[in-house]
């Protein structure tokens, strides 16, 4: 079980690099004027994308695994911990904001994204708060059955 955690951890970690790197590229491209920058920007957003879905695969496979673990080895595992429910809604949404980021990528390589600097700058900062949200619930595990 602490082998799948500490990989679970890794993938994270991975994962979070293009969460939080992807939308600032999306904030210089929409920034940009010049057309050699938009397209170097292209190239950046589609390889970050490629490593964030590797990140976010591995993220799921590695936590899967974890909580398979646990539920295997301590009956009643989920119904004695509400706060981890809590944890797994916010981690659909931070799949949601990735698969958001899939979409804004297809647009930006398109050239139809009409999305704002200011726009783009506030959506930079949600991976952040569920990031938070989520390590306070594994760490202080709030009401905890």
């Amino acid at each position: 079980m602490l082998w799948f955690k500490a990989f679970h951890i890794v993938s994270v970690v991975m994962w979070f690099a293009g969460l939080f790197y992807l939308p600032r590229l999306f904030v210089y491209h929409a920034e940009a004027t010049e057309p050699v920058v938009r397209e170097r920007l292209k190239v950046m957003e589609r390889r970050l994308l490629v490593m964030t879905r590797i990140g976010g695969g591995l993220t799921f496979i590695f936590g899967a695994a974890t909580l398979a673990w646990w539920m295997i080895h301590v009956p009643g595992y989920l119904k004695a911990n509400p706060w981890l429910h809590v944890k797994l809604v916010l981690v659909f949404l931070l799949y949601s904001y990735h698969g958001y980021l899939g979409r804004l990528t297809r647009e930006f390589a398109e050239d139809r994204c009409t999305r704002s600097p200011r726009w783009l700058r506030i959506f930079n900062e949600l991976p952040a708060l569920l990031l938070i949200g989520i390590v306070i619930l594994v760490v202080v595990q709030p009401f905890k059955g």
